[in-house]
């Protein structure tokens, strides 16, 4: 399974004030606070913990099809870290492990997560066409030709758009 979440720095700079009192401890674990106050850029780490939490969950939400607000039940660590890309993991609920690669522009957070780590080497970009959505509002690349129906995960933020499947 694939989850992805893309964030628009430029944006979230307008939308969203990550250093007011309460934000962070509202969000992230003691762990990833930690990540946070010890980072070089802490504006960066912030909304790459959150696009790991947005793409681990839109995994969670498809195996469960339980939708609620639980960014402290999502405790990601990371594996790898440069100023262009981090892997990690993201563990959920206890008992789900996600496993994620984030691609980090000037402009952009790009997230991905799959529930095993080879998928990553998989995972392609395709184009927004013949995207359909469940019940539960869960996408799905439709085939009109083999009457098949394929996970994918749709994000988009300000400028941004990914649609990936594996």
């Amino acid at each position: 399974m694939i989850g992805n979440d893309i964030i628009d720095i430029v944006q979230s700079r307008h939308e969203s004030n990550w250093q007011r009192k309460g934000f962070l401890e509202k969000i992230f674990t003691a762990d990833e606070q930690l990540l946070i106050n010890k980072a070089l850029h802490p504006e960066i780490i912030v909304w790459s913990l959150w696009s790991m939490k947005e793409a681990a969950y839109k995994i969670y939400n498809r195996q469960t099809k339980i939708r609620s607000y639980i960014p402290q039940k999502l405790k990601c660590s990371f594996i790898f870290q440069n100023d262009h890309y981090i892997s990690g993991t993201v563990i959920c609920c206890g008992n789900n492990k996600y496993y994620t690669e984030s691609n980090i522009s000037n402009d952009c957070i790009h997230t991905i997560a799959v529930t095993h780590p080879d998928h990553l080497k998989k995972v392609i970009e395709i184009e927004k066409k013949n995207i359909s959505k469940d019940q539960y509002g869960i996408p799905f690349l439709t085939s009109t030709h083999s009457h098949t129906a394929q996970a994918v995960s749709v994000s988009h933020h300000g400028r941004f758009e990914k649609v990936v499947i594996i």
